[in-house]
């Protein structure tokens, strides 16, 4: 792999070294259109939700009650709760960075507030935790099957990165919050001390991030030790197996993701940083062949993953059972994260395939339209029409049937709001040559390339609802125009216009280039074939054998009762999908009568935004 530009972009991955650089907030900017409205929601009305809740909650206030020395009366909130403020923090900090708010803007004044509390409970020695280590409590790291407290201080370095990429001279005091904790890490156990890991997997990625962008290896070779250490059975023992916390089989020796789905994805996001940054071929082959079969066989057509409620774990190879689907939100969140990273160190466009299906399908579909409730789960069958949630109530993890404003588990809507706020870094990455778009959004792009050409290009585009992408050049510049084509849009075309004329080209699947000298307002023109296509489940996966699932781009489509005239258990196929209008129609017949109904089908990320409803993907074929 070649050595990268050094200067860090604002962005939540920057390796030293990989195929690609990625562009950050600083270079990237989302305009409008599908995405663009998410994040100015979530900016709005889901971090103020966020931080009410977490005043309301008690959970925030177990910062208050540390420095008053009055714990453990009184903390409220899980063992993981204080994760939870660091990942809105995150979320802040991006959105500071995106909407180039001002020292005195209230976004930066509520940043400031959290991290004055927060800094004011860390121990002298550095450590940094509301649940354990004080009189009263139980001792520190006493149990790091469950206790979470190294994945706390991950989110608390991934929080600290986010600020330093964006507000590297801030005077907060988060950084150096960040640091201590980090080196008491490394001293209680670095390699001459505790051989041991947490049970859930976080700080390795958080350290190996937070050594980046502070230029201290010590950080990343101890996210490295973590990794190791997986897979030697030093957790006890439970009910799931140690699978579960990813310590039944060392990375390098695993041939899938297994276990706790959320914990898995961290913990592959961290090993590749660590193969990264280490120059280790063989670690990075390994993770790259264990995204191949759980992609293959362990994962939703929504790019959901996690088929088990109990233990919210990864399913054998092709157990995915619609109805079953757990799915939850944060998992498709560190899919992501897996994701990107994998894409950064080969440049293989698949990965961002996946991106964009568990994007769309997954983390667009947890929020509410206002912003103020989530789903944890996801599943892609429901057989009741559920509940609307209290809306000032704390709902149980998964058994809510409508969006909830929150969880007595919560970290899916900061996991979701700091994804939003930082999705532009995201889009589009760079290499010595030119510029790569990976996700289409109407964005602004302007960077430098490592020989200094600037490259600035403009983006349009009413994407998904229509397949059409437009870039415009914005400066005269030689460079390498490369876009990705989604591994189902089989007829792409690129156009490019210019002053001299223009040429059409088919673009096959994977990624197309265009290399030239660019001239302002030369055009470059990708059409993406948004035609309706019903997809045929892996005859292996059981659950859904003899039904189909409707697609149109990017987007899984779903039939819901409030369409159908009927519960979604009624239907069956009686014919193709029809696109009219800009609506999608499925015929269905109706068990009981006979009757035919062309039912319209929603985006699945649209589901149950009208109300209570039945509701599946995959509907059988008669």
């Amino acid at each position: 792999m070649t050595m990268l530009d050094t200067t860090a972009p604002a962005a939540p991955v920057v390796p030293t070294r990989g195929r690609l650089r990625p562009l950050g907030l600083d270079e990237v900017r989302i305009t409008g259109g599908f995405w663009g409205e998410r994040q100015a929601v979530n900016g709005e009305a889901t971090l103020a939700h966020i931080e009410s809740r977490l005043e309301s909650e008690g959970w925030l206030p177990n910062y208050d009650l540390a420095v008053a020395g009055t714990l453990p009366d009184g903390r409220r909130g899980r063992e993981f709760s204080d994760s939870e403020i660091y990942k809105y923090l995150e979320a802040l900090a991006w959105e500071i960075a995106r909407t180039d708010a001002a020292a005195d803007a209230p976004l930066e004044q509520r940043f400031r507030r959290v991290v004055a509390r927060i800094a004011e409970a860390q121990e002298p020695d550095g450590y940094l935790n509301t649940m354990f280590g004080r009189p009263g409590q139980a001792p520190r790291w006493s149990d790091l099957e469950w206790g979470h407290e190294l994945y706390c201080l991950g989110h608390l370095f991934q929080a600290a990165v986010a600020r330093h990429r964006t507000r590297p001279d801030a005077d907060d005091g988060l950084i150096e919050v960040a640091r201590r904790a980090a080196e008491l890490v490394c001293r209680e156990f670095g390699p001459e001390r505790r051989d041991a890991i947490c049970g859930h997997a976080e700080v390795e990625v958080g350290l190996a991030e937070l050594g980046r962008a502070l230029g201290e290896q010590r950080f990343i070779d101890q996210a490295a030790l973590f990794v190791e250490r997986h897979g030697h059975g030093s957790l006890r023992e439970i009910e799931w197996g140690q699978e579960y916390f990813q310590d039944d089989v060392p990375v390098r020796e695993a041939t899938a993701l297994r276990g706790h789905a959320v914990r898995a994805n961290y913990l592959s996001a961290g090993a590749t940083d660590v193969a990264v940054e280490r120059s280790d071929a063989d670690l990075l082959d390994a993770l790259r062949a264990q995204w191949d079969r759980t992609v293959e066989r362990r994962t939703y057509v929504t790019g959901g993953q996690g088929s088990h409620h109990q233990d919210e774990a990864f399913g054998e190879d092709w157990e995915l059972p619609p109805d079953r689907a757990y799915s939850e939100t944060c998992a498709g969140i560190g899919s992501i994260m897996f994701s990107w990273r994998l894409l950064l160190a080969t440049g293989e466009p698949r990965h961002a395939d996946l991106i964009e299906r568990t994007l769309f399908n997954v983390v667009a579909t947890s929020p509410a339209s206002d912003g103020r409730g989530f789903y944890y789960a996801n599943t892609l069958h429901q057989r009741v029409p559920g509940v609307p949630a209290d809306p000032d109530g704390t709902s149980k993890r998964a058994s809510s049937s409508l969006r909830a404003p929150w969880f007595e588990v919560s970290c899916c809507p900061p996991n979701v709001a700091r994804t939003f706020a930082s999705l532009a870094a995201y889009l589009a990455t760079a290499d010595d040559d030119g510029v790569q778009l990976h996700q289409y959004a109407p964005a602004s792009v302007r960077t430098t390339l490592p020989d200094g050409r600037r490259v600035t290009f403009d983006v349009e585009t009413g994407y998904p609802a229509d397949g059409g992408i437009r870039i415009t050049i914005a400066e005269e510049v030689e460079f390498t125009l490369t876009l990705r084509v989604p591994e189902w849009a089989t007829d792409a075309v690129v156009r490019v216009s210019t002053g001299d004329g223009g040429a059409e080209h088919p673009a096959a699947p994977g990624v197309f280039s265009v290399r030239r000298a660019f001239r302002t307002g030369d055009v470059v023109d990708l059409v993406l074939p948004l035609t309706v296509r019903a997809t045929v489940p892996h005859p292996m996966v059981d659950a859904v054998r003899g039904s189909i699932a409707i697609e149109r781009g990017p987007e899984v489509l779903a039939l819901e009762s409030v369409d159908l005239g009927a519960d979604v258990g009624e239907g069956v196929v009686a014919g193709n999908p029809v696109e009219a209008g800009g609506r999608v129609t499925l015929p269905v017949r109706l068990r009981s009568t006979g009757d035919v109904v062309d039912a319209p089908l929603v985006a699945y990320h649209d589901w149950a935004r009208r109300g209570p409803s039945t509701m599946r993907v995959w509907v059988p074929v008669e």
